[in-house]
């Protein structure tokens, strides 16, 4: 699941580098990680500029709710109910 640690860190800083750093590993295991949840999900999650990296639209989707910046309230689900 260290593609989805890897992913959030590059959500959190949109910097390849800084979030290998981050993560503790190199910044081309990192790429390879993100390119391989790319081919699982079936496009690309970020849009990589010179020296701007943004979410598409499948990375935003795949963003989870409860990531800095978003709503308490979008995290709660009301199917718990048992």
């Amino acid at each position: 699941m260290h593609q989805i640690r890897y992913f959030l860190a590059v959500c959190e800083t949109l910097n390849f580098t800084r979030a290998a750093e981050a993560c503790n590993v190199s910044q081309p295991s990192l790429t390879r990680a993100i390119k391989g949840l790319e081919d699982e999900l079936g496009g690309p999650l970020f849009r990589r500029e010179r020296n701007n990296t943004h979410l598409t639209g499948l990375g935003e989707t795949t963003r989870p709710r409860s990531a800095p910046g978003a709503s308490p309230s979008s995290t709660t689900s009301s199917s718990s109910s048992a």
